[in-house]
């Protein structure tokens, strides 16, 4: 919610595009973090849904280190 509240302020700079990334990173996380619950509660899916959320959870991890070192370095996420 704040990534969608602050993005107007940062329009035209290189803060605009971690929003964006910040963003996608939520919606993306949440279908995926759904699709592997909607897996795990099956028999035959639980496998599958747990392999899917340690793959989310590397995902992420990613997602968030990725994000904060080119915040650090003042650059935008997508050269």
């Amino acid at each position: 919610i704040i990534s969608y509240l602050k993005r107007g302020g940062a329009r035209g700079s290189w803060a605009a595009s971690h929003y964006r990334w910040q963003i996608r990173t939520f919606w993306f996380a949440l279908l995926w973090l759904l699709i592997a619950m909607l897996l795990i509660v099956t028999v035959v899916g639980a496998p599958f849904g747990l392999g899917l959320l340690i793959a989310l959870t590397l995902w992420l991890i990613y997602r968030i280190a990725r994000g904060w070192l080119r915040l650090l370095d003042k650059r935008p996420m997508y050269d």
